[in-house]
């Protein structure tokens, strides 16, 4: 792992100065065919940040969503037919949103490359440039994903659930070839977003046998749970106490046994990830580092290149 890890900073680097390519993707990868491929894809997600700031969390959380399920491949945006219920009808993907953003860039592109840019692409600037606009890192990416052809229900079952416990977490990212560490920094993502009631509801009243709550929670956050869950279970809580920002104050919350999804406090009860959120908590810019080494990472899951993937002309539909 330490090698393979070794292997990503190096090529990122020799990406970012030579123009490498890696899996048939390269930071250059569109500068011939749609050179503004890029800056297009890039104003149109800060034109709709700057409307709406809280579309960031959702255009980051789709890119995860897309990449833990058949690679990174745009599957998550691909609308269910009578023969089929898609990803995007999974309960687990009802709460994503800015599915119009990327809409809107691919129409603006293959008004200008038709056949060109791939949705997949779309998916991935648009979630770095919603990192960097709500004050994350700023990191490039290499280009030249395909979109798959396959979008099922059944297969969003490898997504993470907040029920999770940290070494079920520990293990369903390594065989994703992710380190503890770049779990818990990825779970740092979580920083500008919201959880539904329905995602945490279980951790206030009947909880386990022995515990009637979570004894995770902290007692004056209990009752703030409870009242956000008194209006059903579609209330929101955000995760930390800077809702549109990209920062560290995730950490900062599961240290003040603040965490709204039992997955995300369970980070700080585990000693194998204990150090980690300590770590970001005290480090902001370590974390930043690491997130974006483990963002590049993930967007390199299974890409599809060649005949294993197209170029939709629509992002809801397989050509």
């Amino acid at each position: 792992m330490a090698t393979w890890n070794l292997f990503l900073t190096i090529m990122a680097v020799s990406m970012t100065t030579s123009g490498w390519s890696v899996y048939g993707l390269s930071m250059q990868y569109y500068s011939m065919a749609c050179p503004f491929a890029e800056q297009i894809v890039r104003d149109t997600v800060n034109r709709a940040l700057r409307s709406d700031p809280t579309l960031a969390a959702g255009l980051i959380r789709m890119h995860f969503h897309d990449c833990f399920i058949q690679g990174c491949d745009a599957s998550v945006l691909i609308d269910s037919t009578k023969d089929n219920v898609a990803e995007k009808d999974s309960p687990a993907n009802l709460s994503l949103r800015g599915y119009e953003v990327i809409d809107d860039a691919k129409d603006q592109l293959e008004s200008q490359c038709p056949g060109v840019v791939s949705c997949a692409d779309i998916v991935a600037i648009a979630a770095t440039t919603a990192v960097s606009f709500a004050g994350g890192p700023y990191y490039d990416i290499p280009k030249g994903r395909k979109d798959g052809r396959i979008s099922k229900i059944q297969d969003t079952i490898n997504l993470p659930s907040p029920t999770l416990n940290s070494s079920e977490l520990i293990k369903m990212f390594d065989q994703h070839g992710f380190t503890a560490q770049e779990m818990v920094a990825l779970s740092g993502a979580h920083t500008p977003g919201v959880a539904r009631c329905s995602s945490f509801k279980h951790r206030l009243s009947n909880f386990d046998s022995t515990h009637d709550v979570d004894p995770a929670i902290d007692t004056q956050f209990l009752k703030t749970l409870s009242k956000t869950c008194s209006g059903g279970d579609n209330k929101n809580k955000t995760f930390d106490t800077t809702r549109n920002d990209f920062d560290n104050d995730y950490f900062n919350q599961l240290q003040m046994k603040a965490g709204v999804l039992f997955s995300d406090q369970t980070l700080l009860a585990s000693p194998r990830t204990r150090k980690i959120v300590n770590g970001y908590a005290f480090n902001q810019a370590m974390f930043f580092m690491d997130f974006q080494r483990a963002m590049f990472k993930m967007g390199l899951l299974d890409v599809k290149e060649g005949s294993k993937g197209e170029v939709r002309a629509d992002c809801s539909k397989i050509n």
